[in-house]
């Protein structure tokens, strides 16, 4: 199988991705979160391409194969796929489409993730929509759709949270560093969480939706997970909290 280096290398001999002056912007958040639905939304009002990486990977599976088989086992165990095999993906789709502008949803999922896209497609995002949503209402829009995907099980999108919790938001951290984070509430209805959305893609530059992700991160340790079950114990160990919980 070729990595993404060899797929970059393979467009550079054509039009490279950075000659085409793309505008990517990166739809970051939990699972659950409701990304999907408004990059459908800025699609139909913006004319971006919609790239998931969550559904390049499930399309990969689908395919049967070997690659496809390696995919779904880590999705299974919560893990996050090897980022020079998403790269390639997003790689293609960007190569073939004649758009010029895209949203990339649910990647970079890591620091290294992010490195990686960068280093290897000479491309940094315009900047980063963060979806916010409280681990409460991801969990009960994941439980309560039926799309028949294996990772929708309790036990799967609870290992989902801890992978986002431990792995993304440095990311957002990282991009809100250089002020390119513009976040949203959400946990509101579609339609007001669009209306903001709407409100970003007018003014990108305005920093009035800068997130502060810092305090996000300090608010997650205090709370995000910190549910109890009728055991006693936290609803994902602790993972944030010292609680004295084992």
């Amino acid at each position: 199988m070729g990595t993404a280096i060899d797929a970059s290398n393979k467009v550079q001999n054509g039009s490279s991705l950075v000659e085409k002056k793309l505008k990517v912007v990166f739809v970051l958040g939990g699972p659950g979160s409701g990304k999907g639905t408004q990059c459908a939304n800025i699609v139909e009002h913006f004319g971006y391409t919609h790239l998931s990486a969550g559904d390049l990977l499930r399309a990969e599976i689908k395919s049967g194969s070997e690659n496809g088989t390696m995919i779904q086992n880590m999705i299974k165990e919560g893990k996050i796929v090897p980022s020079e095999v998403t790269i390639k993906l997003l790689q293609r789709a960007m190569q073939e489409n004649n758009n010029d502008k895209f949203l990339i949803d649910g990647f970079p999922r890591n620091e290294e993730n992010r490195a990686a896209f960068e280093s290897v497609t000479g491309i940094e995002p315009e900047f980063v929509l963060f979806v916010d949503c409280s681990a409460e209402e991801m969990e009960r829009r994941l439980l309560s759709r039926n799309q028949g995907r294996e990772d929708d099980n309790i036990d799967t999108i609870r290992k989902r949270f801890k992978v986002y919790m431990e792995s993304s938001l440095p990311v957002i951290e990282y991009y809100n560093s250089k002020g390119k984070v513009r976040k949203i509430d959400a946990g509101k209805p579609i339609g007001e969480v669009f209306e903001a959305v709407k409100a970003v893609f007018t003014s990108p530059n305005d920093k009035v939706e800068q997130c502060n992700a810092s305090q996000k991160v300090k608010r997650s340790k205090l709370g995000l997970f910190a549910r109890k079950e009728n055991s006693g114990k936290c609803l994902l160990c602790c993972f944030w909290m010292k609680c004295g919980s084992s």
